[in-house]
């Protein structure tokens, strides 16, 4: 739990810069995005209803790893869509230690 509080705290405010922003930008390209971001913002409420303890999180990220094909970034998209998958995967990562 201690590894997923420390990713949670270094990612959380950048993810809930880019993930509405990425999603505005790909998300007629790429409409998985949008499930993308429900999901985002389904984990985000819950981190932020449990605080310090650890929410359940696992079917949130079961549902991802499958929308995202294992966070799997698209050839034709910007930094900031690679950097959400990336942050997500390490959330993702941290959880399921």
């Amino acid at each position: 739990m201690e590894k997923f509080n420390e990713v949670k705290e270094k990612y959380t405010e950048r993810l809930d810069l880019y993930v509405p922003v990425v999603d505005r930008v790909h998300g007629e390209a790429h409409p998985e995005f949008h499930e993308v971001q429900r999901l985002y913002l389904e984990i985000s409420g819950k981190m932020k209803n449990e605080g310090s303890a650890l929410p359940d999180l696992s079917e949130e990220f079961k549902e991802l790893r499958k929308v995202t094909d294992n966070y799997k970034v698209p050839e034709d998209t910007c930094e900031s869509y690679e950097s959400v998958y990336h942050m997500l995967a390490e959330l993702d990562e941290a959880y399921n230690v």
